[in-house]
């Protein structure tokens, strides 16, 4: 198996990645030991061939005839991901879309985990933790940072807080953010920013219920 770091690889061959992982791992837990590329595209709503594809950037995989070997594609694929690795997180904006993502269980199944919280509520604050995952005001977001090591910051805050929590997080060199806030950041070009905007998707969704 390789990285393939020298070869663009389409941003859409990574989600599907991700979600053949999610696939293998539901198929382990069923107890099931060999997938044919087949079984596995019709599973992630894909083509055999397209499953093919995806992995050939990676090297080669599974044996002719056989097919996959569920518990080692599932670990090849969390190497070329990057998530064999422990990842840790930082979460701004404990609201309630906040509280929730500190709840979420599945980041827990990928080797992500929230290690702080960051919040201005002072009633928030008196708690000292939420679920579990200590909590702090952002002026100690320095300290923090260089304590835990994190490697990815969650925004959740109100829009005009975004940026300001933004321009904090980019002078605590957290290069990966993951932006919930419906607002476009702000960001030198070597940090990387996904956005989740809900209403865009429900757009979409409404859009081809029109069409329907």
């Amino acid at each position: 198996m390789k990285k393939a770091r020298n070869i663009k690889i389409p941003e859409v061959t990574i989600q599907r990645l991700s979600a053949y992982l999610r696939c293998l791992s539901r198929m382990y837990e069923e107890g099931k030991k060999v997938v044919s590329s087949s079984t596995l595209a019709k599973n992630c709503g894909v083509k055999p061939a397209q499953v093919r594809k995806d992995l050939a950037y990676f090297g080669k995989f599974g044996i002719r005839g056989v097919g996959y070997y569920i518990e080692d594609l599932y670990t090849d694929i969390k190497k070329i991901l990057g998530i064999d690795r422990v990842w840790n997180m930082a979460l701004f904006g404990v609201g309630n879309l906040g509280t929730a993502l500190l709840f979420y269980k599945d980041f827990l199944k990928q080797n992500y985990r929230v290690i702080a919280a960051f919040d201005v509520d002072p009633e928030k604050l008196k708690a000292g933790t939420i679920g579990g995952i200590p909590l702090f005001h952002p002026d100690r977001l320095m300290e923090v940072i260089r304590k835990e090591r994190i490697d990815i910051a969650i925004i959740s805050t109100p829009v005009s807080q975004a940026q300001d929590v933004v321009d904090r997080i980019v002078q605590a060199n957290i290069r990966g953010i993951l932006n919930f806030a419906p607002i476009r950041l702000n960001v030198p070009d070597n940090y990387i920013v996904k956005n989740v905007f809900f209403t865009n998707i429900l757009d979409n969704l409404v859009y081809l219920l029109c069409l329907s």
